[in-house]
């Protein structure tokens, strides 16, 4: 039986019909090659056979074949894939789709209970739980490259890691950065986990947020104001969200390409921009 459409976009977590049956996409695998495990229910049987194709491979459905076609991957919580009804030996139409990169992060290890709860008693209130779990299986990450979240204006660094507990080198332990970046600025309402290019990335600590933590990015532009409580609730006026959990905010992040900056330009002496002192020797 023919199915009454040709071409179908599947998005993550939304069944999609085509006639015959329904199509989901139980998950996406970035590669190289892109991979998918498409879920195929058809609407009088009881059985749903799965499929793991390869951008470009055909699976059955039915009495007809279709091909995993195409993809837009935004970030690993929202995406789309593009599936076509094929004939037999049907050339590909090459994809034209997005493919989200993940986030390249190095571990730097894993803490225990005991360790935790220290943290949590010189911090002077619980972690998150989803963070928790996090911090206790990563003990923080360094970017192996410079990553974004794309649209905001920050940069997670290799020399600007995700803080962890590392007392024997302050720059990166959770426990000093709260000294060092947030004391100063907001209040204890905050957790500040990476000292970001552009700002800092913070997680809620209210209890109402607790239980999805909240991850939110203050500016570097939002830093003014009286240094102490006098000046934090006008700074948290420019906090930013960026995610729901740390999870989240993980799946979002992806290493910044070339075709992500901004184009070369070059200024010549007398343009507006030029500087005199660049044209010293050094």
């Amino acid at each position: 039986m023919r199915s009454y459409t040709d071409v179908m976009s599947i998005r993550n977590n939304v069944p999609s019909d085509i006639g015959p049956a329904r199509l989901g996409v139980r998950w996406i695998d970035e590669g190289p090659p892109v991979r998918c495990e498409i879920v195929v229910m058809p609407g009088r049987s009881g059985e749903s056979p799965h499929y793991e194709v390869t951008l470009g491979e055909t699976f059955p459905v039915g009495d007809e074949t279709w091909r995993f076609a195409d993809v837009d991957m935004k970030n690993a919580d929202e995406w789309r894939v593009i599936v076509r009804r094929v004939d037999e030996n049907e050339v590909m139409t090459p994809p034209t789709g997005h493919v989200w990169q993940s986030a390249r992060l190095r571990p730097y290890g894993q803490l225990d209970e005991a360790q935790l709860r220290a943290v949590e008693a010189e911090l002077g209130t619980p972690l998150p739980p989803g963070y928790r779990d996090w911090l206790r299986g990563n003990n923080g990450a360094q970017p192996e490259v410079e990553h974004h979240v794309p649209g905001l204006p920050f940069a997670l660094i290799p020399e600007r890691p995700l803080f962890g507990v590392h007392p024997q080198y302050p720059p990166f332990d959770l426990v000093h950065a709260q000294r060092v970046h947030r004391d100063p600025w907001l209040s204890p309402d905050w957790l500040v986990i990476a000292n970001l290019s552009g700002g800092l990335l913070m997680l809620s600590l209210r209890p109402r947020d607790m239980a999805e933590e909240g991850v939110y990015f203050l500016p570097d532009t939002g830093l003014g104001g009286p240094i102490g409580p006098a000046g934090a609730a006008g700074r948290e006026r420019h906090l930013v969200p960026v995610a729901r959990t740390i999870g989240h905010f993980l799946g979002r992040l992806t290493p910044i390409g070339l075709s992500d900056l901004p184009p070369a330009q070059i200024i010549r002496p007398g343009e507006a921009g030029h500087s005199h002192h660049e044209d010293q020797p050094r």
